[in-house]
């Protein structure tokens, strides 16, 4: 529902714009634009043409270049960057946070770089350069290092005092986060209950230690499961000595749930998540021949199994009509365990432990599916074709090519992911095959068998 809301705020807010760039009255684009948050700015500029995008990029405040820049696909961000001079550039950047300022340190020029760093002082410097030093994905490149540490052994007042001292808190302060003297993270202390305790009371009193940690070095996707799981808004992050580096705060995770879902959606089809939808027809082309390339090699494959059996279809022109229902049924039916699995995967819920269970119970499924569907279909082509045996070739067909997708549906994303693989980028193609190949080898191999013996 909130998908759908947010779809057509930006059909509605593209009409205004489209009435507004016809009218050549900058003004009203600029008002428009401006009534946005950077989130929905980044999201309105991925849905324009880039003559469009470059005038109404012109009129962003540039108080919200930096969070804008944050919120498109790297090769939308690659072609704002490139109509901005170095000082524009430098002046988006330098008030963003560590850890989104180690987002874009990849694709600023050499030369912006120097001059961001160089306008840093050494704090924030080696702030940023301890977040480089983390591999993209993990917790220590999504972590912010700027956070709040009391003691244990000081009292209420006390920390009450150091925080009116201090004047601000960082975004999405929920939890003060108690530290020894060597900096390791012992818990945390939740502002209401700091605020609704008598001030003589010690910290370690009220200190929560249940929370665990994040380790430094922890999967962007443990990150987002975790925090789905226990509805944190903040977690701290430690490294192997238990020494607080950061948190991490549920903004970022957002991020990490919605590319993730934009990897899976995309990735199906074959296409980068960051790929500009107005990109240039020759970049767009470079990109897509690989994959569709691979789609025209298994297709040969299963062009190859019907030629062995051309005599069989020159014999029975039935078998070339029906053939592509088998083929397809299984696609369609391996494609409906696919997604689950790859959503399984995504979640960390199939190992070793349930994988059997889980595809025996899939098994099951296709086998009960197949039994219901193969006798529709026999029924079908026996008043079409009057073929007892011709009917009864197709239904086990149809029913071995379910199973043979149940099995491939399951076992495939678990095997591509094993040897490195994207399950949500290669195992389309994988399963299509299997499903085409057995599709068409079981229907021409029985009617072969039973029908021209």
């Amino acid at each position: 529902m909130a998908e759908t809301v947010r779809l057509d705020k930006t059909s509605h807010q593209l009409r205004l714009l489209a009435d507004a760039l016809d009218s050549g009255r900058l003004g009203p684009i600029r008002r428009l634009v401006n009534t946005l948050s950077p989130a929905e700015i980044g999201n309105l500029l991925e849905s324009l043409p880039l003559d469009e995008r470059v005038v109404v990029w012109g009129l962003v405040d540039p108080e919200d270049d930096g969070e804008v820049l944050l919120h498109v696909g790297d090769d939308v961000r690659e072609s704002l960057l490139a109509d901005m001079d170095a000082d524009e550039i430098l002046a988006a950047v330098e008030d963003l946070d560590i850890d989104d300022l180690a987002d874009l340190v990849g694709d600023l020029p050499g030369t912006v770089l120097d001059e961001v760093l160089k306008s840093m002082d050494r704090e924030h410097r080696e702030r940023l350069e301890q977040a480089l030093s983390y591999p993209e994905g993990t917790a220590g490149r999504l972590m912010n290092p700027d956070v709040v540490t009391v003691r244990a052994d000081a009292t209420v007042d006390v920390v009450l005092r150091f925080l009116r001292l201090r004047g601000e808190l960082p975004e999405h302060t929920d939890y003060l986060y108690v530290v020894s003297r060597r900096h390791q993270y012992r818990g945390r202390l939740g502002l209401a209950t700091l605020l609704t305790h008598d001030p003589a009371t010690p910290i370690n009193r009220l200190l929560d230690s249940e929370q665990p940690a994040f380790d430094v070095e922890d999967s962007n996707d443990e990150v987002a499961r975790q925090f789905s799981d226990h509805d944190w808004l903040s977690a701290p992050v430690v490294d192997n000595n238990h020494t607080l580096l950061g948190r991490i705060t549920i903004d970022d995770v957002v991020d990490i749930i919605r590319d993730r879902a934009e990897h899976q959606a995309l990735s199906a089809a074959g296409l980068a998540e960051d790929e500009d939808m107005f990109s240039p027809a020759r970049r767009a082309f470079r990109r897509r021949l690989v994959w569709l390339g691979v789609n025209l090699c298994t297709a040969f494959l299963a062009a190859g199994v019907i030629g062995q059996f051309e005599g069989s279809i020159d014999k029975i022109v039935a078998l070339a009509i029906l053939m592509p229902i088998v083929a397809g049924m299984g696609g369609n039916a391996g494609t409906q365990v696919l997604a689950l699995m790859i959503r399984a995967l995504a979640l960390d819920q199939i190992g070793s432990s349930n994988i059997g269970a889980l595809l025996r119970k899939e098994l099951r499924v296709a086998l009960i599916n197949g039994v219901c569907l193969g006798i529709g279909l026999g029924l079908i082509v026996l008043l079409w074709f009057h073929d007892p045996l011709l009917s009864a070739v197709i239904g086990t067909a149809l029913t071995i090519n379910l199973l043979t997708a149940a099995a491939g549906g399951v076992m495939v994303p678990v095997t591509l992911k094993r040897m490195g693989f994207d399950p949500a980028l290669a195992g389309g193609v994988v399963l299509t095959t299997i499903t085409d190949v057995m599709g068409f080898l079981s229907f021409l191999g029985l009617a072969t068998l039973v029908l021209l013996r």
